[in-house]
Formats: C-alpha cells, structure tokens, sequence
C-alpha cells in the first residue's frame, strides 16, 4: 500500500523521500507542470522590498538573479520552504510568514510598523515587488495597495494541469493498492479529479483518505464525492504530515 503525491516537481521528490523516512511507500503522480516565463527587471523602479507566495517564483528566476540589484533587498515569503527558496537563489534578507498569503501581508505590515528591517526604502510608500505564479488564488496586490503600498506583479512562471496520471497509479487505484492521496493546491486538486476520471478510476480514487494543505483544497474533494478528509492544521507539510498519521496510524497521533 501506498501513498500518492500528486504535488508538482521537483518538490514532490523531496516529499517523497520524506514519506519514505516515516516508513512508507510512495507513489508519484505530481499533477501540475512548472513552466517559467520571462522576467524583466524594470531597472527605473527603484524597489523597497521583495515578495513571493511560491518557491517556484523564485526558481523561474534563479538564473537571472547572479549579481542582481534585487538580492539586496530584503525579501518576505509565505513560508519556510518558499524561503528556503529565496535563501538558495542568493537573497541575503529573507523574513518568513506563517504559510499564507495573510500572513505574508501582516508580516509585511507589521515589519513597516515596527522598522525592523532598518531600511529606509521600505516604508508604506515603497513599491513592493512581487514575484508570482500566474494564477493567484488571493489578491494579495490588492491587499497590500489598500493599505498603501504600491505593488508591481511579475508572472515569472505558470502550472500546466497535467491530464493523466502515471500508468503506475492508475493501477495502484485499480488494484486497490493506494492507502491515501496528498494534496497542495486547489489546481492540483481538480486536475488529480479529471486524471481520474479520465483513467476509469475513480470510484477507487475517492474511496480512500485524502489529506488535504488546507481546508480550501479539501473543499474540491468534498465537491467531487470524498468523504474521508483530512485537513493540516497549519498549512504546511509537517502538519500536512500529521493529517496523514492521524488518517492511517490514528494511535500515533
């Protein structure tokens, strides 16, 4: 028995060898495909800050940023991992948040308030850029602009559903041989529904637990016909993690 991730590469690798230090078996069937887009650094935007919802903002851009104006500015990100992101691409300033975009807009907010970044650019007048996946589940330039900042969004990559799944999962489900499902995103989560669908599978893809990064992503299983769901309770892969355990190893949690 197995547990499937249906999170993109290359971090469903990462996720995978995990699973694998907690004992159990991994099937990979990622259901989003990373594809970057062109980045162009406006040099006449004398920029405050940088800020990013997605580690993969930052990978699309990697390459660019070798001796680039932007890693001296200090970066905020949604979380550890898109952190560890901006950390790895070269950015010497990096200031984490909780794991969402609220969050990444408080910490924003209050960084300003209390000047903890010492850097007189960044204040409510700044213009803040944001590095983004093109399409973005809150508006998060809209939140920021109403509390005074100015903020110029750069696409700098997109997800590609993926329409299929992997033979090999397709019959794991058929042979009853998937323990559970991970899901990361709303977009992931639609696409792993038609892929099933599509591969005759799903009556045996809803019967088993679905853990879920949040309760938005639980509430597009829900639609489709899943009943055993499991939420995180902070939107992360540690407690993403404990969902899983409370599902399959319910006295270990």
């Amino acid at each position: 028995m197995a547990v499937l991730v249906t999170r993109p590469q290359p971090d469903c690798e990462t996720t995978a060898e995990a699973l694998r230090g907690r004992g159990f078996e991994v099937l990979l069937a990622p259901m989003l495909r990373f594809e970057p887009m062109a980045f162009t650094d406006d040099m006449e935007i004398d920029y405050g800050a940088v800020i990013a919802t997605s580690a993969n903002a930052l990978r699309a851009i990697e390459p660019q940023l070798a001796a680039s104006r932007l890693l001296e500015l200090p970066l905020f990100a949604v979380g550890e991992h898109t952190a560890a992101a901006a950390r790895k691409a070269g950015f010497h300033k990096v200031l984490s948040a909780r794991g969402d975009a609220a969050g990444l807009r408080d910490l924003v907010l209050e960084s300003v308030r209390a000047r903890t970044l010492k850097n007189k650019a960044l204040k409510k007048t700044a213009v803040l850029l944001y590095l983004a996946g093109a399409d973005l589940a809150r508006d998060l330039t809209g939140e920021l602009g109403e509390r005074g900042f100015s903020v110029v969004t750069q696409t700098t990559y997109r997800m590609i559903p993926v329409t299929s799944l992997p033979p090999e999962a397709c019959d794991a489900f058929t042979a009853n041989a998937v323990e559970a499902v991970l899901h990361y995103s709303r977009r992931s989560a639609r696409a792993f529904m038609e892929a099933v669908r599509a591969g005759g599978v799903e009556i045996s893809a809803l019967a088993v637990p679905h853990c879920c990064i949040s309760s938005a992503v639980a509430a597009v299983l829900r639609d489709a016909g899943a009943t055993q769901l499991m939420v995180a309770v902070t939107p992360d892969e540690n407690a993403l993690f404990g969902s899983l355990t409370r599902a399959l190893r319910p006295g270990l949690a």
